[in-house]
C-alpha cells in the first residue's frame, strides 16, 4: 500500500516537473496542464494552437486561479452549501470507485464467451465495403450533362477526366478538393438511395443516370469494393467479454442493492 503511494506521488511529482511554466499567479505556477479542462480531449494539440488562441486561454486559467485564491481568503471553504458539496463529491467518488472495484472483480468464464461468438456469428462481421468517388451538382440537367461527357471512357481515362470535373464543379467542396474521392464505406453509412447505388455498380463503373439525394445530384464512380468478412474470435472476444461482464455486473450489483435494504434499518417517514 505505502510502495504503491510512493510510486504514485513520485510519477505525479515526475509529471509537474516536466511540465511547462507559463505564467505564475502570486507566485502560484501555472503551467501547460492547467490548460488541460480548457482543452479537454485536444489537450494533445496544444502546440498547434495559435499563440493568441493559448493566450486567451491561458487569461482564462489565471482569472479562475485568482477567483479561487479570493474564494478561499472570503472563508469559503467554511460555507455550510460549500462543506456540503464536498461531502456529495466524496460519496459519489466513493461509489463509483467501489462500483469500479466489483466490475473489476468479475471473472467471465471464457467457455461461455466462445459459446457466445459461436452462437452469434452472423453478428461478429465487417459489412461489404465499397469505395468511390463522386460528383455532387444541384441540378438533374447538370448531372446528366456531366454523364454524358464522360460515357465512353473507362479505366484510367474516366477514373482522370471525373476526378477533374469532380475538382472542377462538385458542390460538395470536401471530396472535390480530392478529386471527388469518399474512400471506403459501408451501405448504410449513405443516404439510402446514394448507398444503394453504389453498391449495385460493378467496379471501374459509373452511375448511368444521376442519383438524387437530399444534397442534389450525384453522379458516381465505383473504384473499388470488399465482401462482408466474418470477425476472428480473438478480434472480438474482449468486446464479448465486456458484454458478459456488463450483464454480470447488472446481476450482481441488483443483487448487493437487495441484500443491503434487507439488512439495512429503512423507515419511511
Amino acid at each position: 500500500m505505502k510502495k504503491g503511494l510512493a510510486l504514485a506521488l513520485s510519477l505525479a511529482a515526475a509529471m509537474s516537473l516536466n511540465a511547462a511554466v507559463l505564467a505564475t499567479v502570486n507566485g502560484q505556477n501555472i503551467t501547460d496542464e492547467d490548460l488541460a479542462p480548457a482543452l479537454g480531449s485536444h489537450m494533445s494539440e496544444l502546440e498547434k494552437i495559435p499563440a493568441e488562441m493559448k493566450k486567451n486561454l491561458l487569461d482564462r486559467v489565471i482569472e479562475r486561479q485568482l477567483m479561487v485564491e479570493q474564494a478561499k481568503k472570503d472563508g469559503i471553504n467554511q460555507d455550510p452549501e460549500y462543506k456540503k458539496a464536498i461531502a456529495d463529491i466524496t460519496d459519489n467518488v466513493a461509489v463509483n470507485i467501489w462500483m469500479k472495484k466489483q466490475f473489476e472483480g468479475l471473472k467471465v468464464d471464457e467457455k461461455k464467451v466462445k459459446d457466445l461468438y459461436e452462437q452469434n456469428k452472423d453478428k461478429y462481421v465487417v459489412p461489404a465495403q465499397a469505395k468511390a468517388k463522386h460528383i455532387l451538382v444541384a441540378s438533374e440537367k447538370e448531372a446528366k450533362d456531366i454523364i454524358k461527357s464522360l460515357n465512353g471512357l473507362k479505366g484510367d481515362a474516366l477514373d482522370k477526366k471525373f476526378s477533374q470535373i469532380a475538382k472542377e464543379k462538385s458542390i460538395d467542396k470536401s471530396s472535390a478538393q480530392n478529386g471527388g474521392e469518399l474512400g471506403w464505406f459501408g451501405e448504410s453509412q449513405m443516404v439510402p438511395s446514394f448507398g444503394k447505388a453504389s453498391f449495385e455498380l460493378k467496379k471501374g463503373e459509373m452511375t448511368k443516370q444521376p442519383v438524387q439525394s437530399e444534397f442534389g445530384y450525384h453522379i458516381i464512380l465505383k473504384e473499388d469494393s470488399k465482401p462482408q468478412t466474418a470477425l476472428a474470435y480473438d478480434k472480438v472476444k474482449g468486446k464479448i467479454e465486456t458484454q458478459l461482464k456488463t450483464d454480470e455486473f447488472r446481476n450482481v450489483m441488483q443483487k448487493k442493492v437487495d441484500e443491503l435494504k434487507k439488512a439495512a434499518k429503512i423507515e419511511y417517514k
